[in-house]
């Protein structure tokens, strides 16, 4: 045995204390999610999951999303600790090539910290061979990914949003690098899924110089299944295969709805970690005063003038009709119960617990439970944990349990009505921050959403200043129209007005106009 484990760090100096990886580092691949970090951040690799050249990795059983990662990393000769930038590079003694696999189906719940996802035993292979840091230019040095036999990944050092030199620093400044350990620095655009029966090559070198020959990994299918009993099982959704395959197209699916964007520090995020209004205006403080001011009913009667007749959420009913909801929609999807789909996806942080655990301030959780009330969709923790974050409200076209407690929370929660059963009586969590049915209506991330005692509209953003300065105006006129009734005037050609009573209207227009100029000359 002691044989076999000794093998694992052949290409190394001894077995590394620690493995520190970056999240996301090149350019190319930032470019590819389309989110850059503002600084790096990183995650810990046990020593445990390095394996050597000419190994095996198990993709476990009852899983699809094992991607490659190719990547330079750095072992450290001398420890560092609090080292400045300029001298940062001399603790590197050597660079070799490592292979970062990841599996995408457990990165959900590991939330960026990427224990279970990337921590697998032969989950870091590392080698062949080492280069002499201290003869090389770091810039200079080239990672490649063959799949097959076929480039994968093609970039250098050069292409990295932070210098190798940075990293050794930065990390210095948190804790002591110590001799041996290995910071895997990120991978370059390209990296995808390998199967049961690929062959992965890894290959660090400096062009016409010193390379660590190739680092050969194959897949092979386990057999092991996980434990429900123990913790949460491999899930996957639309984002995961996507960031998994590189991009949807790799991922055999349709042309994404809107482009994807968020925190670049969270490379490891779930769908529902991602912002879900991107793609979206932003809803600002001014356009969000407006919506306050103006009743439902106005903005469904422009929506109606524009053709727009199916944007109303039927069915729910606020718990709060005093309060009013303005909101950028953050979406949730569920199917209907079928057991075995409930014991993979319905336990454990599953997409519901994932979207109120990532709903941000101003959003509003939309969840699409096919009108069916007879069990609960949320209850008096999820309220309580959407109102901490800031969210804006929450519709379901599904039951609320709780509803008292949910109802104190004071968030402003529209729904089908309430029910005691337990989610899992007639859904499963399925899917996040996708397009929807909620009530009748297509809701997608990033729709303006907006209730009142009257119900809850949708509205597209890219209309929204229309929508509300023209229900602003028509609240304007119906008021004044109100008045005259209030003085005793007939409805009858005064709602609709008339050509007399719009010309009386026009007047009342034109010396408001005329009295706020003068009023500010003087």
């Amino acid at each position: 045995m002691k044989d076999t484990a000794d093998r694992r760090f052949a290409a190394l100096p001894g077995r590394p204390g620690k493995i520190v990886a970056i999240h996301l580092s090149y350019a190319s691949r930032a470019d590819q999610r389309g989110r850059r970090p503002q600084h790096p951040s990183y995650f810990f690799k046990p020593s445990s999951s390095v394996a050597a050249s000419g190994d095996t990795i198990e993709r476990p059983d009852s899983t699809e999303l094992l991607a490659f990662e190719g990547e330079i990393a750095l072992v450290i000769g001398t420890p560092a600790r609090r080292v400045g930038l300029a001298d940062a590079w001399d603790h590197v003694a050597w660079v070799t090539a490592a292979n970062d696999f990841g599996l995408y189906d457990l990165r959900a719940n590991d939330k960026g910290s990427n224990v279970r996802s990337k921590g697998g035993d032969g989950y870091t292979p590392l080698g062949p061979s080492l280069i002499d840091a201290r003869a090389i230019h770091p810039d200079a040095l080239r990672v490649r990914t063959w799949l097959n036999g076929e480039i994968a990944q093609d970039d250098t050092a050069a292409g990295m949003i932070f210098p190798l030199a940075q990293l050794v620093a930065d990390l210095s400044q948190h804790f002591t690098l110590e001799t041996g350990d290995v910071i895997l620095t990120g991978t370059p655009a390209g990296s995808s899924v390998a199967r049961p029966g690929d062959v992965v090559e890894v290959e660090v070198d400096v062009p016409g110089g010193p390379s660590t020959g190739r680092l050969v990994t194959t897949v092979v299918q386990g057999s092991a299944a996980f434990d429900a009993e123990l913790g949460s099982l491999p899930a996957v959704d639309d984002l995961q295969r996507t960031e998994a395959w590189g991009s949807r197209e790799a991922a055999g699916l349709a042309a994404a709805e809107s482009p994807g964007s968020g925190d670049p520090a969270d490379a490891g995020r779930s769908a529902a970690d991602s912002p879900a209004s991107t793609g979206s205006p932003a809803l600002s403080d001014a356009l969000r005063s407006k919506l306050e001011a103006v009743p439902v009913a106005g903005l469904s009667a422009q929506l109606r003038k524009r053709g727009l007749n199916n944007v109303h959420v039927d069915g729910v009913r606020p718990l709060h009709p005093e309060s009013k909801l303005v909101g950028t929609a953050r979406t949730l999807r569920f199917v209907p119960n079928r057991e075995d789909l409930f014991a993979s996806h319905g336990g454990g942080y599953n997409a519901q617990k994932r979207v109120f655990d990532a709903v941000s301030d101003g959003e509003v959780v939309v969840i699409e439970a096919r009108g069916e009330a007879g069990s609960g969709t949320l209850g008096d923790i999820l309220a309580i944990r959407a109102h901490a974050r800031g969210a804006a409200g929450i519709v379901t076209d599904g039951g609320v349990r709780d509803a008292a407690a949910v109802a104190a929370v004071g968030i402003p929660v529209y729904s089908s009505g309430a029910h005691p059963a337990v989610l899992g009586r007639k859904h499963v969590p399925w899917d996040a921050d996708v397009t929807i049915a909620c009530g009748g209506t297509t809701v997608q991330p990033g729709d303006i959403i907006v209730g009142d005692a009257d119900g809850v509209v949708v509205i597209p953003p890219s209309i929204a200043e229309e929508i509300v300065d023209a229900a602003l105006a028509q609240e304007d006129e119906d008021a004044w129209i109100a008045d005259r009734v209030a003085e005793g005037h007939h409805v009858d050609g005064l709602f609709p007005m008339n050509a007399e009573w719009r010309a009386k209207f026009d007047a009342r227009d034109a010396r408001d106009a005329r009295d706020a100029r003068e009023e500010g000359r003087a």
